[in-house]
């Protein structure tokens, strides 16, 4: 997939010649890598705070320590 958007941006006028990086920022886009971060992310807080109807022990463990989280009960 990364490829097809790699190719993709290069169709637009004026950008073949441009490092891939530079068409995205140009293009206002991200890469599908940290697109696919980001969902990650959402994903692990919606399983966390129980958004998902999944067990949360199925894929983490919660650090029973809280020294240095200022309260935050989500850390792994």
């Amino acid at each position: 997939m990364e490829r097809v958007q790699r190719r993709a941006t290069k169709v637009v006028k004026g950008f073949c010649n441009l490092p891939y990086e530079l068409r995205l920022k140009r293009l206002k886009l991200t890469s599908l890598e940290k697109r696919r971060q980001l969902d990650d992310l959402i994903e692990a807080y919606k399983i966390l705070t129980g958004k998902e109807g999944v067990d949360p022990h199925c894929f983490f463990t919660q650090d029973k320590n809280r020294y240095g989280t200022t309260g935050q009960e989500l850390k792994l």
